[in-house]
């Protein structure tokens, strides 16, 4: 019997693929627990359906995302901090505080999207990575500065 899986299950298959399994484990199992729907009815047109809109919708923020990266990719900005005299910063920049110098600067990003490995601790030059839909990332450097 042939069904589409609406999960993705071990051994059998990963989500919206149609699979060929034996009448009685659908029948007592996967159709039950709404793991799957048997193909050629009217329920299976209908999830093919909307995983066709799923995918238009996901490429159109996947083309915003991109426009929105464009627009901030190589930017440069200065985040003035204090600093001892071996250049090290009296606390830390932070992701909230590049987001605070984005705004500033006329680009509004979440600070969650703001990819620090560690906050920041020194004066210098860095490069933050902006992370946004679809793995579509952006690169901007940020100069900490003697305040």
């Amino acid at each position: 019997m042939e069904v589409i899986l609406l999960d993705e299950l071990k051994g059998i298959g990963a989500k919206g693929a149609t699979v060929n399994v034996k009448p009685g484990f659908a029948r007592n199992y996967l159709l039950p627990r709404r793991l799957a729907i048997p193909t050629g009815t009217k329920a299976a047109n209908l999830f093919q359906e909307l995983e066709r809109q799923k995918d238009l919708q996901a490429d159109k923020f996947i083309a915003s995302a991109k426009v929105e990266a464009a627009k901030i990719d190589g930017l440069q900005i200065n985040i003035p901090a204090q600093a001892n005299e071996e250049d090290t910063l009296f606390g830390s920049i932070t992701s909230a505080d590049v987001a605070e110098a984005l705004k500033a600067a006329g680009h509004d990003v979440d600070k969650r999207r703001i990819d620090l490995d560690d906050h920041i601790k020194q004066l210098g030059n860095y490069d933050v990575s902006v992370r946004y839909f679809g793995g579509v990332t952006a690169t901007i450097k940020v100069w900490v500065v003697r305040a």
